[in-house]
């Protein structure tokens, strides 16, 4: 069983409950298969951005900016669904960087926009795939942002959220094909 550590351990500036945080890493943790491992989220309760950051792999070890878990309709509130996204992706991602037979992907500062994009949509389609919302219109939006609205843009993104078992280096060379086919203009 994994310990599940989140800080701060009582939020003063926003109405957030660490314990229904904890609950939602825990679960996908078990969900993902990284039951055993121990998993700290850090919030910054003071800052109403979106910034998420997967800090370590091992032990996991996840920053995120507190408007990244905020109920969308109802700021200052946690929404379960945004923690649920922002925790899965992230705990996917840290998944990912623990298995060796993926690769092993530069850290986070020198991904490219384009890859962490390609990246986090593998991420939502697993987490889709498991029966979260996944918001699949926003992610195909933030994919063709970076990688072009294209016809070759498109599938790629579908390659990416329908994939099981993908490597870095296949994950890379779909973001790659869909940038090469981008219409600069």
């Amino acid at each position: 069983m994994s310990t599940i550590v989140v800080r701060p351990p009582v939020f003063t500036m926003v109405d957030f409950d660490a314990g229904v945080i904890a609950s939602i890493a825990e679960r996908l943790a078990g969900e993902l298969g990284l039951a055993e491992v121990d998993i700290a989220v850090d919030v910054d309760e003071a800052v109403p951005l979106t910034s998420v950051r997967l800090v370590s792999a091992d032990p996991i070890s996840l920053w995120v900016e507190g408007g990244a878990f905020e109920d969308p309709k109802r700021p200052r509130r946690l929404g379960p669904d945004a923690v649920t996204s922002v925790l899965g992706r992230l705990l996917w991602q840290a998944r990912d960087r623990r298995d060796p037979d993926f690769g092993a992907p530069p850290l986070d500062e020198k991904l490219s926009l384009a890859h962490r994009v390609a990246w986090d949509v593998y991420a939502m389609g697993h987490l889709d795939r498991l029966g979260h919302r996944a918001q699949r219109p926003r992610w195909q939006y933030a994919f063709r942002n970076r990688h072009g609205f294209t016809d070759v843009a498109d599938l790629a993104f579908v390659r990416l959220w329908d994939a099981d078992g993908l490597d870095w280096v296949g994950l890379t060379a779909i973001s790659d094909d869909a940038l090469a086919a981008r219409v600069v203009g």
